[in-house]
């Protein structure tokens, strides 16, 4: 998670990333994932970070890095 470097502003900002394998026969946003948004946005909030940006790959391997949503969050970061 990336913390702002700005010292006037108080808000932080942490990345999140949530990913699962097609292999979960889950149809939609898997179960999982939502678990995983749960976890981390509780753990970002508990570390004080108050705007929080997830990205997710939803039914794409992990042994690929053809992955958007992780791609998308590299670019940003």
């Amino acid at each position: 998670m990336k913390q702002s470097s700005n010292k006037k502003s108080r808000e932080a900002t942490a990345f999140l990333y949530e990913r699962l394998s097609r292999d979960d026969n889950l149809e939609g946003e898997s179960y999982s994932i939502v678990n995983q948004k749960k976890l981390l946005t509780k753990v970002a909030k508990e570390k004080g970070y108050t705007n929080l940006v997830h990205f997710l790959d939803d039914g794409i391997s992990g042994v690929t890095m053809n992955r958007p949503g992780f791609v998308e969050m590299m670019q940003q970061l």
